[in-house]
């Protein structure tokens, strides 16, 4: 692990959160050394962290020695430039052992998600994340989406426990955000995290902005770091006319591209990847490749965003 504590190197981000995708070979086991490419070349392109084997980099289907090969990887491309935060997910106990292959492979910290199928209670969540947080000494962020919704005061009590450092959210309910935020400020002091975590998250990070939520993951830094970056400078600069010309022209189409297929949220971003040169193989089922016209159509949209760049220039 790197020496300076996560809340710290987050609090005031350098650019988006970078989260790699994750490499396999023609016969689909893991390539390391093409995803240390992949890692190393968003580092160098100003990612403010790598969130290795989450959501984008398909940790649900990783073997756990994969996901711990995967984790180590990471952390050597990082070299120590930037943080490198690790998925945890399924039931505790699973979490739990994730939880301690990520610490043994070098990683800053935790991206704890939901917990697999069931619907739990307050309660019940709470005692998993706390489980979690227990298992080792590596910061946790938790991720509220999908069966995995807090109440505010729920957070709150995430926020007073110990290993406990932030939340992303993949929601999108904005009032509940906001009194989330508040809750916590009121409640809990000093420096708890908030992460915009919805697909595609610049399309909402002026909304998630304006709440005081200034960290956000970026797919689109996966395969386009340039048009990534160049959101990133406009938001924090207060550029209006470069983020509406970015939104209307790459980031719309984007999404509405994106939503074309199931799975998209990865799999097209792991074209996107392919298309810019960089072989990191397929996605694995249960997900499946894009349609042909689809990629087509992606490629399309990264010239025409590149293009917006040109005109800014």
């Amino acid at each position: 692990m790197t020496p300076a504590p996560l809340t710290e190197r987050l609090r005031e981000p350098s650019g988006p959160l970078f989260f790699p995708v994750t490499a396999y070979g023609p016969d689909g086991s893991l390539d390391l050394d093409v995803y240390r490419t992949h890692v190393r070349r968003g580092v160098a392109a100003g990612a403010a962290a790598v969130f290795a084997c989450c959501g984008t980099g398909e940790f649900h289907a990783l073997l756990p020695e994969e996901f711990e090969a995967c984790v180590r990887a990471a952390v050597e491309a990082a070299e120590g430039r930037v943080p490198v935060v690790a998925g945890a997910g399924y039931g505790t106990a699973l979490a739990v052992r994730y939880a301690r292959l990520a610490e043994r492979a070098g990683a800053d910290g935790l991206l704890a998600m939901p917990p697999y199928l069931v619907l739990a209670g307050q309660e019940g969540l709470l005692r998993h994340y706390r489980e979690v947080a227990a298992a080792t000494a590596l910061p946790v962020i938790v991720y509220q989406r999908d069966n995995a919704v807090f109440t505010p005061r729920t957070v709150v009590e995430l926020a007073r426990t110990d290993g406990i450092i932030g939340l992303k959210d993949g929601l999108g309910d904005l009032d509940l955000m906001q009194r989330i935020i508040s809750a916590v400020r009121t409640e809990v002091p000093g420096d708890f995290l908030y992460f915009n975590g919805l697909p595609t998250a610049e399309q909402t990070q002026l909304a998630y902005h304006a709440l005081g939520v200034p960290l956000y993951s970026s797919a689109v830094f996966c395969f386009a770091p340039e048009i990534a970056l160049a959101y990133y400078r406009a938001l924090t600069a207060g550029d209006t006319a470069t983020l509406r010309r970015l939104l209307d022209g790459f980031y719309r189409p984007f999404v509405e591209l994106r939503a074309q297929g199931r799975g998209y949220a990865v799999s097209l971003v792991k074209a996107g990847v392919r298309l810019r040169g960089l072989d990191v193989g397929e996605v694995r089922p249960p997900l499946h490749e894009p349609a042909e016209d689809h990629v087509k159509q992606l490629a399309q949209l990264i010239e025409r965003g590149c293009a917006l760049l040109e005109e800014d220039a």
